[in-house]
């Protein structure tokens, strides 16, 4: 028992010093109990599969899709509309939505769906994320006292006193409970998020590349910019030289060639399909390379003087659109600088024969201060000029690998992972409610981490990422080996006998001193042990010795068993108490010590309100 408390001892103070990087001492510390015989190598490694981890990993991937498919985006505008860009409605709508979400939602769920959210908001408002995901993370747990099923430690006193021969508790025998915890979240958090959390982020920001959009305005590409469709009928078509209506459809470029006869390019073809009832679009963007075949209802981008693209329209008797949008959902934009080493130094772009070699199409040049889009073909490439080129994001990653010819200015694999996938947002938003659907329905058959892993494989299956490798850069690792790590520390804990001694030790103090002083003691002692052992551990632990207490002094247990889930629950002065805590550390850049700061005054705060308020709610 000595060698674990010091174990723990020692992490507390690492965590808190801050030095060393959270799931690295939470690894040391499992080694040391492992190395020293207190765990099992199974129990010391159980942490890693538990369905609670497991559904961590999982709830990153479905909130990564949120945020690739631009429906973090979507939601946060609306939010944003909401509040007005004001920050104090802002955190008030926040806090309210999370709560609500949080009373039939697990905590870790609602949080993780909610964080991308949160982060869309901050990065169009340019409030900082920090302001607000800790007070996310709290609002998460807050909201799982409103009803029976809002947190695991409601469910075991429920089945405790049920066990005891007591009246089951309802649904919303919480409600009451709830909306007090979430007042009081809401008074205390908005000032101490403002005070300690406001500038967590305020480091020197990494000088940032142009966007993609700030590559199109700069090139000046929408100027000369069209976009044509390929109608079912082309009646309006000219005829050829042997009398034939012209007819685009199931001809290559290299069959009609366009640049020669007309002097402009087709350089995107895309085809675009939705679903009966229109919800679902998939979009399809491809190279227009010699061998791509012109189809009915495709969709052609064309680059040139406007005179020509409208005769070569005619001609085909294609129909104009009126909006032009570069999206870059497949097809992506890179500069690159031509280096005195070059190859195509002299040469000119048509004559150079980029797009068969290389897969990308020269857009632009800069040369000096001059912004060559016209006649590009023509164009000789010259030494330090830098190429606006288009391709696919694969080719234009590649294009960094030939140093000889080229210097690449930005990095497209880490551009690519920027551009969102909007025209997904609808089947994210569709996974997204079956997960919840599956989680909160009884009639569904289905684990809650079932649950998850089923939605987090849909998002990969439904193309809700570019790739697997999106997929995976979604989960934050650290705070995935931070939980599994402490997790086994509880096992710990109630094997050497620790746990029992510190809760029987400090409830028997207690009881001579009246009912209110044993139920504070109840939930403080509870509350000092969820920092170290998870919160459905504790709950197990202390309400058997909570229903107990009540007895032998006479009084009704409800009250001593609503703050052995409140103490379990409203843990928030650790990063590792809860998963919630955990979701948000990294992306917060919060430190132990801020857990310290703005959580355990509200659990202290929570603690003493409540103490005189349970007897009211249920009398003794």
């Amino acid at each position: 028992m000595t060698t674990t408390l010091i174990i723990l001892v020692i992490t507390v103070a690492l965590f808190i010093w801050g030095r060393v990087r959270a799931d690295i001492v939470a690894l040391t510390a499992l080694a040391a109990l492992l190395v020293l015989g207190i765990l099992t190598p199974a129990e010391a490694l159980a942490g890693f599969s538990s369905p609670i981890v497991i559904m961590m990993i999982g709830l990153f991937v479905v909130g990564g899709a949120i945020m690739q498919t631009g429906l973090a985006k979507l939601t946060g505008n609306k939010l944003m509309a909401l509040s007005r860009g004001n920050e104090t409605i802002t955190f008030l709508l926040v806090m309210l939505v999370t709560s609500f979400i949080g009373a039939f939602v697990s905590n870790t769920g609602t949080v993780a769906l909610m964080m991308p959210i949160i982060m869309s908001i901050a990065a169009g408002s340019g409030m900082q994320s920090s302001r607000f995901l800790m007070p996310l993370a709290f609002a998460g747990s807050l909201g799982g006292m409103l009803t029976l099923i809002g947190t695991p430690p409601n469910l075991v006193i429920d089945e405790v006193l049920t066990e005891g021969g007591y009246q089951p508790l309802a649904f919303f025998s919480f409600f009451p409970v709830g909306i007090i915890v979430i007042a009081i979240g809401i008074i205390v958090l908005m000032p101490l998020s403002k005070i300690f959390l406001s500038k967590k982020q305020n480091g020197k920001k990494k000088k940032q590349g142009k966007s993609l959009d700030d590559l199109v305005d700069e090139y000046q590409l929408l100027d000369n910019l069209h976009r044509y469709i390929v109608p079912s009928r082309r009646s309006s078509a000219a005829l050829d030289e042997n009398g034939e209506q012209m007819d685009i459809v199931g001809k290559t470029l290299k069959d009609l060639s366009i640049q020669k006869k007309y002097g402009v390019s087709i350089i995107e073809i895309r085809n675009e399909k939705k679903s009966r009832l229109g919800l679902v679009k998939d979009v399809s963007q491809n190279m227009a390379k010699s061998s791509s075949t012109i189809q009915v209802h495709d969709t052609l981008y064309i680059i040139g003087e406007e005179e020509k693209i409208n005769r070569f329209a005619r001609d085909y008797g294609l129909r104009k659109m009126k909006d032009v949008k570069i999206d870059f959902y497949d097809l992506g934009l890179t500069e690159i600088v031509v280096m005195p080493t070059s190859n195509f130094a002299g040469l000119r772009i048509g004559d150079a024969n980029l797009r068969k070699r290389f897969g990308i199409n020269v857009l632009g040049v800069k040369r000096g201060d001059e912004y060559i889009t016209d006649n590009l073909i023509a164009t000789k490439l010259h030494v330090g000029d830098m190429l606006l080129v288009q391709g696919e994001w694969t080719n234009l990653a590649h294009l960094a690998t030939d140093t000889s010819n080229w210097v690449v200015i930005d990095q497209p694999e880490k551009t690519a992972d920027k551009v969102l996938l909007d025209y997904k947002a609808p089947v994210a938003a569709a996974i997204m409610l079956l997960m919840i659907a599956m989680m909160v329905f009884d009639f569904i058959p289905v684990a809650p981490v079932t649950a998850v892993i089923i939605a987090g494989l849909l998002t990969v299956f439904a193309g809700c990422f570019r790739n697997v490798e999106a997929a995976y850069k979604t989960i934050n690792w650290e705070s995935i080996v931070l939980i599994a790590a402490m997790m086994p520390m509880s096992t710990a804990l109630e094997k050497t006998g620790a746990s029992a001694l510190v809760s029987q030790g400090l409830v028997e103090s207690l009881g001579s001193m009246g009912p209110t002083a044993l139920l504070a003691g109840i939930y403080f002692t509870t509350s000092l042990m969820t920092m170290f052992i998870s919160n459905t551990a504790t709950a197990v632990l202390m309400a058997p010795i909570a229903l107990v207490a009540a007895q032998q002094v006479g009084v009704s247990p409800y009250s001593f068993l609503f703050a052995v889930t409140l103490g379990a629950s409203m843990c928030f002065a650790s990063p590792f108490s809860t998963p919630p805590n955990a979701l948000v550390m990294k992306a917060g850049g919060y430190t132990f010590m801020d857990y310290v700061k703005v959580g355990l005054p509200l659990q202290i705060i929570i603690g003493v309100v409540m103490t005189f308020v349970l007897p009211l709610l249920f009398p003794y």
